[in-house]
């Protein structure tokens, strides 16, 4: 694969200088036409060391308007990043739409290093590959334009920059720390590099092998590259939604081949006052001696609550937490997304509040509504919450990797029910604020509703992050059920 970029080519000064001219004020317009049109530039600089891949950078900000621009570079992990998936500290440094990003490496520099250093194994490589792979394509189907630049030194032209710039004190520091370090592995460092660039090279993200030889010719192969990319994508036709609105089968209309998941919970169950309050006392206290286990064992969790409207997601919320040590969690409401939030994926907002290891975050609301009020209401493209399913499941199971415990909630009650807990939050001083035109709204489309909750429970109930349906007809039954099954998937987690 790198003999291509061993070639020998080059570019002599005068012809650099005149290219200089066009080159920058196309990168220009294109970067302004990228910002009224909202798109987010990710570029990822790679490559071997000593190949200038800080010059690039620095070439790229001369070039571009820099207050459109963020660098971000992945040196040796935070504590704040160790105790989070790995994922979390790429995610939360992407770029808004309308801006470039220029990542150092980012995602595949571990996965190098990991294998040089003997740290992972073959099938260890074979899924950061996947997950690299799948992460890509779900940022580039989100609108992101993403670039990825190898930058290639010969062995030979490797040792020879190193050697100089050692001598030259004048130079010296513009060799990045690890240069030498990396250098030592050469051969390795190309052989792992070539299976992760072959495997990675997709219609989605593509690699540009970029010979680095020549300074002038790096640089300006990079810059042409980039204002091509630029303009392809800011030229094309916006792509076709898909005509398919939904992985489910197309059921009959008869009311007996329209049973979903939620028709089969037991509504009608109850749980005395006496019981509640024995109950209640039991559970809030293995909750309190397991929360405290886990920060112990340095294992963080996550739950989440969705549910209809009225159906007690706030007093579930409220009993879980008086079990636990204020210190220990954090509840993120969840409502419609900030100026800021839409500006990136909508996963990104929700990546940005996964807790430290040891500590819990209390979703009231998630990720779901994406494949819940989005998809019904019209807020998501039927092609943008079609393929969410796959990428929940996929951020979930980076959580669930890192040890996160995932509990999810439903809190289902039926149709009466609703309509009486509405008509008393009317009636009701304190509680009338719970009570919107869209609740009214959303009661209308109730039936859309249940078929959207049946399509996101068999989609993404997993082994890892399982669905709870709760009967919540009762409110004591609903919160007991919650405290049990939180207890519970912590117990399981900590084998306690």
């Amino acid at each position: 694969m790198f003999e291509a970029a061993e070639l020998g080519r080059k570019v002599d000064k005068a012809a650099f200088a005149a290219a200089m001219p066009e080159l920058r004020l196309g990168l220009l317009e294109a970067q302004r036409r990228a910002r009224e049109a909202g798109v987010p530039v990710v570029i990822l600089i790679a490559g071997v060391s000593g190949a200038g891949k800080g010059q690039v950078v620095n070439r790229l900000l001369e070039w571009l308007d820099s207050r459109g621009v963020q660098v971000q570079a992945y040196w040796d992990e935070t504590d704040e990043e160790l105790q989070r998936p790995r994922w979390w500290r790429y995610w939360r440094t992407l770029p808004p739409a309308g801006s470039v990003g220029v990542l150092f490496g980012a995602w595949y520099t571990p996965v190098l290093l990991d294998q040089i250093a003997g740290r992972a194994d073959a099938q260890a490589l074979a899924a950061e590959i996947t997950r690299i792979v799948d992460t890509e394509r779900t940022l580039v189907r989100a609108g992101v334009l993403v670039l990825k630049f190898w930058c290639h030194l010969p062995e030979k032209e490797q040792a020879k920059r190193i050697k100089e710039r050692r001598k030259d004190p004048e130079s010296h520091w513009r060799m990045a720390p690890e240069t030498v370090r990396y250098a030592n592995h050469y051969k390795d460092f190309v052989r792992v590099g070539t299976q992760v660039l072959r495997e990675t090279d997709t219609g989605d993200a593509p690699w540009y092998l970029i010979e680095a030889t020549d300074r002038r010719y790096r640089d300006l192969t990079i810059g042409r590259t980039l204002l091509k990319a630029l303009q392809a994508r800011l030229d094309a036709p916006p792509a076709p939604e898909h005509l398919q609105t939904s992985h489910a089968p197309v059921l009959p209309d008869a009311p007996s081949a329209r049973v979903t998941v939620l028709d089969h919970v037991d509504l009608d169950s109850r749980l005395e006052r006496d019981d509640y309050r024995q109950e209640m006392d039991h559970w809030q206290a293995e909750v309190n001696r397991l929360t405290w286990k886990a920060f112990r064992a340095r294992r963080p969790c996550v739950a989440l609550f969705e549910g209809w409207d009225a159906a007690g997601k706030g007093g579930a919320i409220r009993r879980l937490i008086q079990s636990m040590d204020a210190r220990l969690y954090t509840v993120v409401p969840i409502a419609a997304p900030t100026d800021e939030e839409r500006a990136h994926h909508y996963l990104w907002r929700f990546w940005r509040h996964i807790p430290r290891d040891g500590y819990c975050a209390l979703f009231d609301r998630s990720w779901y509504g994406r494949v819940l009020v989005e998809r019904v209401e019209g807020f998501a493209a039927p092609v943008e919450w079609a393929r969410a399913y796959h990428e929940i499941n996929d951020f979930e199971a980076q959580l669930a990797e890192h040890g996160v415990v995932i509990t999810k909630f439903w809190l289902h009650i039926d149709k009466e029910e609703q309509l009486q807990r509405f008509k008393a939050r009317e009636q009701t001083p304190y509680k009338q604020h719970k009570i919107t035109p869209d609740d009214w709204r959303n009661r209308d489309r109730w039936d859309d509703y249940k078929a959207a909750v049946n399509e996101m429970v068999v989609r993404t109930s997993t082994e890892y992050a399982p669905w709870e349906i709760v009967p919540a007809n009762d409110k004591h039954l609903a919160r007991v059920t919650v405290l049990k099954t939180f207890a519970r998937r912590l117990k399981d987690a900590l084998d306690d």
